[in-house]
């Protein structure tokens, strides 16, 4: 009976052996997927991270450097059609639809008017026509305002609302301000002395809003500036200033030279 049952027996625990090894050799699989797992998921992240982090600063870049040219071709086409618009309608009464003629013939138009106002009898129309204007309750305010910022970057030096670019100390000191001079005082004191100060206006909120100081010629500093380069860097928010400043001052006292930081 015994030697009868040992070969079964045998037999068993060789059956329970087979089935026992692929499913220690499972467990075993699974407990290695499984301390591995974590390492392949940090791996994982962190090589994610580093290309959303490429990809972010790569998609920034391109905006940085599309941003302005595209504002420029946007503001430049809405130009041409708004310049064009002025004429363009004639052309379409008379059955011409060619794009740019107008702005070509508004181009035109601006520069005949330059011409003609730049002559005697022009200066005498537009002298008349600013005679009406001015006496026009609510216009004249609009055409007053309107002047004196196109008359800023005017090619006339002597109708030129900015006369120079200078900077001045405000608000206190060992600080400097940009400003233009718009015109000169004469400061009589009572003791018959005279003074010529400078008509000095800061602008605050680009060149529409600012503020105006009488400052004395000694206390101007002049820069190597000219005025079309000041209106540029206050509209630019100070994003134009260039690197280095030359002061055209000739006869600055040695304090003035050694506050300047330039």
């Amino acid at each position: 009976m015994g030697e009868e049952g040992s070969p079964s027996s045998m037999g068993s625990l060789e059956r329970d052996r087979e089935l026992l090894i692929p499913v220690s050799m499972e467990l075993l699989g699974s407990t290695n997927a499984s301390s591995s797992s974590p390492h392949h998921h940090s791996g994982r992240e962190a090589f994610y991270k580093v290309i959303r982090s490429w990809a972010s600063k790569k998609f920034m870049t391109g905006c940085v450097i599309l941003f302005p040219l595209a504002m420029t071709f946007y503001i430049t086409w809405w130009f041409i059609h708004f310049v064009d618009g002025f004429f363009s309608p004639v052309y379409a009464q008379l059955g011409i639809n060619i794009f740019g003629l107008g702005f070509a013939t508004s181009i035109t138009f601006i520069f005949l008017v330059g011409v003609f106002m730049s002559s005697w009898l022009g200066a005498s129309v537009l002298g008349l026509g600013e005679w009406f204007i001015k006496r026009m309750p609510f216009i004249r305010h609009i055409y007053n305002a309107s002047k004196q910022i196109s008359s800023a970057v005017s090619p006339d030096q002597n109708k030129q609302a900015f006369k120079e670019v200078v900077i001045i100390r405000h608000p206190r000191l060992g600080e400097y301000a940009f400003g233009f001079i718009t015109s000169t005082v004469s400061l009589q004191h009572t003791y018959s002395v005279e003074e010529e100060l400078y008509c000095v206006y800061v602008p605050t909120n680009h060149l529409y809003i600012g503020d105006i100081f009488l400052v004395s010629s000694n206390d101007i500093i002049r820069p190597n500036l000219s005025v079309r380069e000041g209106i540029e860097i206050v509209v630019s928010t100070g994003m134009s200033m260039p690197q280095i400043l030359t002061t055209l001052n000739l006869h600055m006292d040695d304090r003035t030279r050694s506050n300047l930081s330039f």
